[in-house]
């Protein structure tokens, strides 16, 4: 299974390098309370991995409130025999 996943990690590595050699043309983005000038690829980039740790946080979030739910019930409920 590992060496699978390599490969898989490289084809995507190698993936994005392609996508962002060939969309290094510069962009303006204008957020309202600053301006930047960033190629495409790494505006991409930037949004892949803040949408990677905001999806990371929420299941996160999702995980630890379940655990904690369940901790509280059995906290709750007295230890049969």
């Amino acid at each position: 299974m590992r060496p699978l996943a390599i490969v898989i990690l490289v084809i995507f590595v190698a993936a994005g390098i392609v996508l962002g050699a060939l969309n290094a043309d510069l962009v303006d983005y204008d957020l309202a309370f600053f301006r930047m000038q960033l190629p495409k690829g790494a505006a991409l980039l930037g949004a892949m991995v803040i949408g990677w740790l905001l999806g990371g946080l929420t299941a996160w979030v999702g995980v630890s409130t379940r655990q904690r739910r369940q901790l509280r019930a059995d906290q709750k409920s007295p230890l049969t025999p």
